[in-house]
Formats: C-alpha cells, structure tokens, sequence
C-alpha cells in the first residue's frame, strides 16, 4: 500500500508540473503572435506611407507635364493661323513755334500729313487663302487702312470683305503672295464646352506685343453684357462665354481655344476694374456667318421687316392674350416708323400692328431667344414658319426671309 501511495504522491506532482509548463509554452506562442501581428502592421503601414507618397507625386507630375506639354504642341500648331491687325491713317503732322517759361510750348498744325498707327487687333486665318476673322469692333474705323501681320513678321495690306454688326464680327481678305498658302484655325463646337475647362487664348496683347499667350478656364456660360466705347458704339452681346484667360486691349478678334487646338471662341471684351473677367463670342453663334463669307464671299442679313416690343405679363393683360411670351408688332415714334416695313416679308405674308410673334421654328420667342437672335441663325432665303396670335387666334404662318441691306430698293 504505502508504495502504491508514493506512486500516486509522484505522479500527482507530475501533472501539475506539466500542466504549468504548457501553458507557459501557450502563453509564450500567443504572445508572440501577437505581437508579430503588431509589429507586422506598424511596419507594413509605414512601408505603404513611404511608398504612397512618392507614388502620387509622380502621378501629379506626369499629369501636369503631360497638360503642360499638350498646350505647348497646340500653341506651336495654332499660332501660324492668328494674326495681327494694324490700324493706319493719315493724322496731321505738328511743329513747335516757342517754348513757354514754364516748359509747355504751343503748337500749329503743318500742312503735312503721316501715316501712323492708330490702333490694332488680332484674328485667325478661316481659310487657306487669305479669309481672316475678326471682331467688328476691330475695323470699325472706315477712314484707316488695315494691314495684317502674320506669325512670321509678314504683312499684308487688308480690305474689309464682310461686317456684321448685331454678332460683332468680321472677315478681312488679304492676297497670299508668290501662290503660298495660309494656315487655317481648325474650329470646334462651342456647346461642348463646360465649366472648369482648361482654354487658351493667343493674340496681340495691347496692340504691341504679337501672339501673346494666356491660359485659364471657362469661367461662365452665356453671359449677356453691353461691350461699349470706341468707334463702334455700344453693342448687346447675348449668350457669350466668360473666362480666366487674360484678355487685354489687342486681344479682341483672337482665338480662345481648347486643349485639342480647336476655335471654341472669339475674344471680344473684358470686364473693367476687375481681375481677369474676358468675353468671347462662342464660335457657333458665327459659324452660320463664316460658311457664308466662305460660301458667297458676304454676309446676309436676313430680317422680316417689323417693329417690337417684347411681351411682360401686363402686356399679355392689356391685349387679353393667353401668352406670356413672344414680341408684339408695335408701330414706332411716329408714322414714319410703320410697325410693319411696307414690301417687306412680313408685309408680304399679312402680318400686320398688334399682332405678336409667338415662335420661329417651333422655338419660342422670350428673352433669352429673341426674335432678332433666333432671326440671325438663318441666312436671306431661308424659309421659317412663324406661329403668330392674330385677333385672337393662333395661325402659321410661312415667310421668306430677305437681306436687310436690301431694305432700299423696297
């Protein structure tokens, strides 16, 4: 019995022994899994941090080389086809006749006469052989001769082949020399644009410094604003785009352009006192105008012969006429400004005081679409439907639109 018992009393003492010893193995284990896992993460979180950071800042860098570096081939491309235009005319010559204590001196015209500069503009080559476009504005003054100096140091002498002065635009025509050739804009489709995109405009930078270069964004779509001053006078432009580019006095009639070197716009105005607010007419609004002068080598003016005014809802109440939309035929100041233009088209389809334009085409006719612009998207010979509010009915009528400059021979 008693060895029986020692027996039991050791192995007794065994099993606690190991019992300790596994779990100090297990705890030990644990622990270092554990802790590995830590370890394993600090270091694999630091590794990715050392890794990001130079991942994306050559992300950044390839992304804006590769902008910087497709403006640069699209400068290179577009600036054969824009141009300086430089305004001369014989202005008279002055001689001193005493100086004044104070410094001044009086001055008497001379008989002579000299050719100097009196302003200056740009525009972009439309078609090959000499077609330039430009803002109306640009060669308004019908006593300078224009010339046209291309971007390598040629000039040209220019003649003014068509205006057009509700769109502030131009084409001059100059004479390719020795049967070369010129470099003709590519242009794009100005309703693609979106805000936030990255535009270039080149030009005459204050008429002195030739194919300047700025870049910036579109900062706004159709704007309507009043550009005024200068020879032309003050003219409503509708619809026109607005960005960040600098546009400075010499821009006007240059190319504002997008990143596949394609004309979105025409410089036209800037925004005084402020920094950095430019205008461009956007390049569809004159894309009718160009095929035309490419087409014909003119402009047509269409119109239908009427006087208006633009409904209001008092308006709609005092004719009693379902519409709060649309122009009514109104005569002007005196009967010597018929409402309706007699021989005219509207003369010629019935149209006749109180009755009010509703629609062209089907579009309707409000303050933003006016009649005048929606009129200006046809050319002279287009025929338009009018739906037309007449006595109290709603009728159709068809017209067929005429040049305006025809307007002296009814």
């Amino acid at each position: 019995m008693n060895t029986i018992d020692n027996n039991t009393k050791k192995i007794s003492r065994k099993i606690p022994n190991a019992l300790f010893i596994i779990s100090v193995v297990f705890i030990s284990l644990l622990s270092g899994v554990i802790g590995g896992s830590i370890v394993y993460n600090i270091l694999l979180e630091e590794n990715l941090e050392a890794l990001s950071i130079p991942q994306q800042q050559t992300v950044v860098h390839e992304v804006t080389q590769l902008q910087d570096d497709t403006i640069v081939d699209m400068v290179e491309n577009t600036t054969p086809a824009v141009v300086s235009i430089i305004a001369k005319k014989d202005v008279p010559q002055y001689r001193q006749l005493f100086n004044t204590p104070y410094g001044l001196f009086y001055q008497d015209p001379s008989q002579s006469m000299q050719k100097q500069k009196v302003g200056g503009g740009t525009g972009f080559f439309m078609t090959a052989d000499g077609m330039i476009v430009t803002n109306r504005h640009v060669v308004a003054d019908v006593s300078a001769d224009y010339s046209v100096i291309t971007s390598d140091d040629k000039e040209y002498q220019a003649e003014i082949l068509a205006v057009d002065d509700t769109l502030d635009f131009a084409v001059l025509k100059i004479t390719p020399k020795n049967g070369e050739s010129f470099s003709a804009a590519n242009l794009g489709n100005s309703d693609n644009i979106k805000i936030g995109q990255t535009v270039v405009a080149i030009g005459n930078s204050l008429g002195e410094f030739s194919h300047s270069v700025s870049r910036g964004i579109i900062s706004g779509m159709k704007r309507d604003i009043v550009a005024g001053g200068g020879i032309g006078g003050a003219e409503q432009l509708t619809g026109i785009i607005q960005t960040d580019a600098a546009i400075n006095p010499g821009n006007s009639g240059g190319p504002l352009i997008d990143l596949e070197g394609k004309v979105i716009g025409i410089n036209t105005a800037i925004a005084q006192g402020a920094q950095n607010i430019g205008f461009a007419i956007p390049i569809n609004q004159v894309s009718r105008l160009i095929d035309e002068v490419k087409r014909t080598g003119t402009i047509s003016h269409p119109f239908i012969g009427v006087r208006y005014i633009a409904i209001t809802p008092n308006i709609a109440s005092e004719l009693g006429m379902p519409y709060e939309n649309g122009v009514v035929i109104v005569q002007g100041r005196n009967n010597a400004q018929p409402a309706v233009l007699p021989g005219s088209p509207a003369d010629k389809v019935g149209i006749v005081e109180n009755d009010v334009i509703l629609q062209i085409d089907g579009v309707n006719i409000t303050q933003e679409d006016t009649l005048a612009k929606e009129i200006s998207k046809y050319a002279a010979g287009d025929i338009i439907t009018l739906k037309v509010w007449h006595n109290g009915e709603t009728k159709d009528v068809i017209i067929t639109l005429e040049d305006k400059k025809d307007i002296n021979k009814i």
